[in-house]
């Protein structure tokens, strides 16, 4: 993915599924400030979510599900509070759920099945 897409400062909504991107997703994602919708489902997408992806304050629909995101479930996701759909199922994550999506009280849809994910689910889910 490449980071001039961070150019485009207005974009509210950006559908790259179902593609062969073989990237990471750039920090410079934070740079779409009035993004509303992000699917990047099934896009070939690998390596970790930046923790900048916690900037994106608008935005309702997060969709990373079907890549090969690796590490952690950013805790910086709890800072997006107006999220209504969060899937992030089937990929290799790893480690536990944080805590901080209990933030998330707009949340409606929650995937992270087909993961390595451990631990308890928190309590504040």
């Amino acid at each position: 993915m490449p980071t001039e897409i961070s150019n485009l400062s207005e974009l509210q909504r950006l559908y790259l599924n179902d593609n062969d991107l073989d990237s990471t997703m750039p920090a410079e994602i934070s740079n779409l400030t009035w993004l509303l919708i992000l699917y990047l489902n099934n896009s070939g997408l690998n390596g970790m979510i930046p923790m900048e992806i916690g900037m994106l304050s608008f935005l309702k629909y997060l969709e990373l599900s079907k890549n090969n995101l690796s590490g952690t479930i950013t805790t910086e996701m709890g800072n997006l509070l107006e999220l209504y759909h969060l899937s992030l199922h089937q990929n290799s994550l790893v480690g536990t759920i944080p805590m901080e999506i209990g933030n998330l009280l707009e949340l409606k849809v929650l995937y992270l099945n087909d993961n390595d994910l451990g631990g308890t689910i928190p309590m504040e889910i």
